[in-house]
């Protein structure tokens, strides 16, 4: 019986997982104040009623989304930026990297700027997508403070520098909607060395 509560939890937590995911991409598509429950279901493959079952309405769905998305950023640049067997260089290839990589962030990045600067949002959740965001700084800029510190990223102010690079890589994404990509190669390192030091 526990077997069957747990598989049961199990199986409920994929599906709303797999809601936010399509309603990642049916938000990004159709933008925030246009999208509806309907188009999230279409997008999910499953009724309007089944997405009723996980969300009250389209205002949490777009809170998880915003919600998931950034908490997981601030762990993945927050894992590498403590990662002591790696120089700060290599912190900022591997976020860089692996960032541009991830075939959703392209969808993230419309839906923040979305969420952001659409006054049909409710003035709360603006704020606290706005504050994460800021908040998810912190990790990149620990990184520069510490490249900076050993000589090897270029001097400036930490959280502005960090706020570039983040605006750099999240403007890239922005090149890469499936379909429509930019045709131009992305050169990791030669993101790095716009923040490299350079030795004389």
């Amino acid at each position: 019986m526990a077997r069957n509560i747990e598989k049961d939890k199990q199986m409920r937590w994929e599906r709303k997982q797999h809601i936010l995911e399509c309603a990642l991409h049916a938000i990004a598509k159709k933008g925030v104040s246009s999208v509806e429950i309907k188009d999230i279901a279409r997008e999910s493959k499953i009724s309007v009623g089944s997405v009723y079952t996980y969300f009250k309405s389209k205002d949490d769905i777009l809170k998880e989304v915003a919600r998931k998305g950034q908490e997981e950023y601030r762990v993945f640049t927050k894992n590498i930026a403590e990662n002591s067997d790696m120089n700060s260089l290599d912190k900022l290839r591997e976020i860089c990297t692996i960032w541009l990589d991830l075939k959703s962030n392209w969808a993230y990045t419309i839906l923040l700027q979305s969420v952001r600067s659409n006054e049909t949002i409710h003035g709360e959740l603006r704020d606290t997508v706005t504050r994460r965001f800021t908040r998810n700084l912190e990790p990149i800029s620990a990184i520069i403070r510490e490249g900076q510190e050993n000589g090897t990223i270029k001097s400036g102010v930490p959280l502005e520098v960090a706020f570039y690079f983040v605006s750099l890589i999240q403007g890239l994404t922005l090149q890469r909607v499936p379909g429509y990509e930019i045709p131009v190669n992305i050169d990791v390192e030669g993101i790095i060395q716009l923040f490299a030091q350079k030795t004389h």
